[in-house]
């Protein structure tokens, strides 16, 4: 039955219920810039565990999506820090340490409870990370790039939460690459919000 069918009662709690499950989380950033100095610069690298914004721990199902995407971080990323690791220490010289310091700044995230019962009422799912690049030694930021990804409500409602963790996977994606790319050279990076949004 669309929308213009229901009783004028019934339609104005339903544009109320739908507006406040509409998710504002986004960005107009499409591109990251280069960071200050390649990656390889440095001969040592600590990932931090991921934090949230204290505005946003009053969820449960955001503290499960912050425990997925620290995992999918460290599956991506823990081989490859290890690998520059071992080079830092073979090369030798003066410790040069880079923090990488990951913060989701908003999130949205609907878990597949949430779906089955609620399906694309509930809006779309969205997340907005910031991580920082710190040079250890001196507390130089040496970077801070944003990262965005984006569940929209129908293709989350169809798969019953299936996009909406493949939008924590996305992310790490993102992150993980951007981190890669510009460790021989510095070139910046895709946030992951579409351009043409």
């Amino acid at each position: 039955m669309g929308m213009r069918m229901l009783p004028r009662s019934l339609l104005f709690p339903v544009v109320l219920i739908l507006g406040g499950c509409a998710t504002h989380i986004s960005t107009d950033v499409t591109q990251n810039p280069p960071p200050a100095q390649k990656l390889s610069d440095f001969n040592h690298f600590e990932l931090e565990p991921v934090i949230l914004a204290p505005a946003y721990q009053a969820s449960d199902a955001n503290h499960q999506a912050m425990a997925k995407i620290q995992q999918n971080l460290l599956e991506r990323m823990n081989p490859v820090l290890a690998k520059w690791n071992q080079s830092g220490d073979q090369a030798g010289g003066p410790r040069r340490t880079l923090l990488i310091e990951p913060e989701i700044e908003e999130i949205k995230f609907l878990n597949a409870t949430v779906r089955v019962w609620t399906g694309a009422l509930s809006g779309s799912s969205a997340v907005l990370m910031h991580v920082r690049l710190m040079d250890k030694d001196n507390g130089r930021e040496i970077a801070a790039p944003v990262f965005y990804a984006r569940a929209a409500a129908m293709s989350g409602a169809w798969t019953f939460g299936v996009m909406d963790n493949m939008m924590l996977v996305r992310i790490t994606d993102t992150v993980s690459a951007y981190l890669q790319n510009n460790y021989s050279q510095a070139v910046g990076g895709p946030t992951g919000q579409d351009p043409r949004k």
